[in-house]
């Protein structure tokens, strides 16, 4: 596990997203099945069966049969024929990297970022939204790190992880609104635990520009996060610093690596010219 906050991503159960767009003509839903299937590998979990996928994707073990063999011929999904499980394919990579190459902001935090982590002795990590999720896009650790993660694609929830908080912080009100009511129905109990933080968090980035998480995601990682004051190509992107507890010194957090997060994002922020 790295040094940063680092969860795998919860996949959602078919009957889910079926009932969420019951009635909508325009909807592919074998499509949606289909990417629900990749969804359930990670880096904890990377080679599953059939079996597997149906229960974590609540879909009959026939339609993953055929889903897993047609993503398997699209190399999207690579088969073990000797475990008789299957893992994601180089295909997957291929849809993902346009993406990450079409975001100079991540070219241009890159150099801000390093600076940091390497000054903090710890990692610097920037998220986007993915579902209830924050998935990284751009993460730098500092080069004397024993930890070498977080890394580009870690997810972690928006309810638990300092990353998240800040990304709720720079939501509009009706936006935030939104994400916490999908979290009261698909993410209870992390709903009813997490949310007297998530409302602190909103609350200090209104008044000092950072929220903090002491080990609430993992207990011997510390952090800070920051949000982007404006969207990127309609984005909202938020920034962590994350140390291990055991390098960081009484304070340190509030006193001084959050107001140098804030001063990091504010100088990204100049240097894309935003207002």
């Amino acid at each position: 596990m790295g040094a940063s906050e680092s969860a795998a991503p919860l996949s959602v159960p078919a009957s889910t997203f079926s009932y969420e767009h019951e009635g909508d003509r325009q909807f592919a839903t074998t499509l949606a099945r289909g990417l629900e299937v990749l969804r359930c590998f990670t880096p904890v979990e990377p080679m599953l069966g059939n079996k597997e996928i149906s229960v974590r994707t609540g879909l009959p073990k026939p339609t993953v049969s055929r889903l897993t063999y047609t993503l398997t011929k699209l190399g999207y999904l690579r088969h073990n024929m000797r475990l008789g499980k299957y893992q994601l394919g180089s295909a997957v990579l291929s849809i993902g990297y346009p993406l990450l190459a079409s975001m100079n902001l991540r070219q241009a935090a890159r150099p801000h970022m390093k600076e940091l982590a390497d000054y903090s002795k710890g990692s610097v990590s920037m998220g986007i939204r993915d579902r209830l999720n924050m998935v990284y896009i751009e993460t730098s650790r500092n080069g004397n790190a024993v930890i070498t993660l977080p890394d580009i694609g870690t997810s972690v929830p928006i309810a638990q992880a300092c990353i998240g908080r800040a990304f709720l912080a720079a939501c509009t009100p009706p936006e935030r609104e939104a994400v916490l009511n999908q979290m009261k129905v698909k993410e209870p109990e992390l709903h009813r635990k997490y949310r007297p933080q998530m409302d602190k968090a909103i609350e200090d980035i209104r008044m000092r520009g950072f929220c903090v998480s002491y080990g609430e995601l993992r207990r011997e990682i510390h952090s800070v996060g920051v949000p982007m004051r404006r969207t990127v190509d309609g984005e909202i992107v938020a920034f962590n610093c994350s140390v291990p507890s055991f390098v960081l010194k009484k304070g340190q957090l509030e006193e001084d690596l959050g107001p140098r997060l804030v001063a990091m994002v504010r100088n990204i922020e100049a240097g894309l010219g935003m207002p």
